[in-house]
């Protein structure tokens, strides 16, 4: 139900699109509204008030009295009920030759009474706050890292991949397969990657999910001496940490990934050198204007996208006609958010360090 004011800044909206040369119907489409509504909310292009909530509205003939309600709250907060939810209840009082009301009733007389709640012993859902938003506006200002399966010789036999993503570049800095997942194995990753970076002590977010290789304590002393700031997905929750989730799905949906598993650690290895190499070096990703991740990393892309739009220009030139708008989009992509909802960016972290 939209109240009166709004009702009053929607129609001058739809007014104004209508007078910049909108048509009506599109205008009301924007707004979620049908034409006909627009018609009933104004008369003589004024704006009616809305008056619905004020009309009196008649108890239903078959409502519960007043008795019958207090004898459902009763039975609701009776020791023998007191932990069970209405789905349970009803149930059970039919299985005693009672019946007091529908299972919706009992609910609803709950909610009206500020009963409705985890029942017994459970908790109530926990809402977690989303993960702070960090901004990667050059390299090695934002990682994220994750440790998946890669499948063995024999069922239930795995290998792990550790991986490390920068996310402006979507370069894989470091890499390594292991036979566990282990803190003390995803610090010594975590120090090859900055040393191989050269970015020490530099205001680095390195984000991951909650597991416990993640978490631990050879971990979390790690990144404090290398300076990196730690980022961490809500439980449960893989879309905050998407880039790495990308990254493993274009890792096992290549045509070589081998359906049967790896025979070795070694055999493992040295697949995911050979698809760490094409990815960094050849793969023009979707997300970077399809440069490749070194490229971006290292800068090289603007002239690679220079060239592109220059030929695309030439090419628009020569055959104009050809061209109903602008050329394609070749401009270098611009900084890239890690979950953006609190937005602090990399040099804000410096700023404040």
């Amino acid at each position: 139900m939209i109240s009166t004011p709004d009702r009053q800044t929607a129609v001058a909206l739809i007014n104004e699109a209508v007078t910049a040369g909108a048509r009506r119907a599109k205008a009301c489409s924007e707004l979620e509204i049908s034409e006909r509504t627009l018609r009933r909310w104004t008369k003589d292009g004024e704006v009616r008030p809305d008056k619905r909530p004020l009309v009196p509205r008649a108890e239903p003939a078959n409502a519960l009295s007043t008795a019958e309600r207090a004898a459902v709250l009763d039975v609701c907060n009776s020791k023998e009920f007191s932990s069970l939810p209405p789905s349970q209840i009803v149930p059970k009082l039919a299985d005693q030759g009672r019946y007091l009301a529908s299972e919706s009733s009992f609910y609803r007389i709950l909610r009206a009474n500020g009963l409705q709640h985890h029942r017994g012993r459970a908790k109530s859902p926990v809402k977690r706050k989303k993960p702070t938003s960090y901004q990667a506006s050059a390299p090695c200002e934002v990682w994220t890292w994750d440790i998946t399966w890669m499948p063995g010789p024999v069922a239930g036999m795995f290998f792990y991949l550790y991986l490390i993503v920068d996310i402006f570049s979507r370069k894989i800095v470091c890499w390594e397969v292991h036979e566990r997942e282990s803190a003390d194995l995803a610090a010594i990753l975590i120090r090859q990657a900055v040393l191989a970076e050269g970015c020490q002590m530099r205001p680095l977010v390195l984000h991951a999910d909650n597991g416990s290789p993640m978490k631990g304590a050879t971990m979390k002393v790690t990144m404090e001496k290398l300076g990196i700031t730690a980022s961490y997905s809500r439980p449960r929750v893989s879309n905050d940490n998407p880039f790495s989730e990308a990254l493993f799905r274009t890792c096992k949906y290549r045509p070589d990934w081998p359906t049967k598993g790896f025979a070795t650690k070694a055999d493992a290895q040295t697949w995911v050198q050979t698809f760490a190499g094409w990815y960094n070096s050849e793969h023009l990703h979707s997300a970077i204007r399809f440069v490749t991740p070194n490229a971006r990393h290292a800068g090289h892309d603007r002239a690679t996208l220079t060239n592109r739009a220059n030929l695309y220009a030439t090419a628009r030139a020569q055959n104009p006609q050809r061209w109903s708008g602008k050329t394609r989009n070749w401009q270098p992509a611009g900084p890239v958010w890690l979950n953006p909802e609190n937005e602090i960016s990399a040099s804000e972290i410096r700023d404040a360090a």
